[in-house]
């Protein structure tokens, strides 16, 4: 299957616009945030201090994730089809390719995770993954068509089925 790998830099304001665009933030979205104290843990609404130094939304057709430089966002789109032309994203001039693998969740007690690792389920009650395992995240490995070298593996979405 082919893929789209994207890069380009923004201010908060682009970031924040960019994360709530309509071809980006679809119904099924996850958010995983990360701060030099804390971890949001997946999120199925964007939390209230966004926005955070690193992070990720991710859904079935891509995730976008985020990285503070100065004042400006380093943002990296991973999709399965080309983005709409007015996200402006510069592609990476690879041949891609990308298919999809089953996903594994921490140990709540994983030291990584001083405080746990938690993420929201559909009710909005924050679960553990040993408690209630999320068998819908999947990830998503990104390939040079050529060389089958891995370059990025991003977290997906997929059915509770597959």
């Amino acid at each position: 299957m082919s893929a789209f790998v994207g890069s380009r830099t923004v201010t908060e304001a682009e970031l924040g616009a960019l994360i709530r665009h309509a071809a980006i933030a679809l119904p099924s979205s996850y958010y995983f945030l990360r701060w030099f104290h804390k971890v949001s843990g997946i999120q199925m609404t964007l939390p209230h201090d966004f926005p955070s130094p690193e992070g990720q939304l991710f859904n079935a057709e891509l995730e976008l994730r985020w990285k503070q430089r100065d004042s400006n966002y380093e943002v990296l789109l991973l999709s399965q089809t080309k983005p709409a032309s007015d996200l402006e994203f510069r592609a990476l001039e690879v041949e891609w390719e990308c298919c999809d693998r089953r996903a594994y969740f921490y140990d709540n007690d994983e030291t990584k995770f001083p405080k746990g690792f938690l993420y929201q389920d559909a009710e909005g009650k924050a679960r553990s993954p040993k408690e209630k395992p999320l068998k819908q995240v999947k990830q998503r490995y990104f390939r040079d068509a050529q060389t089958a070298t891995i370059h990025f593996v991003a977290l997906t979405v997929g059915k509770d089925h597959d």
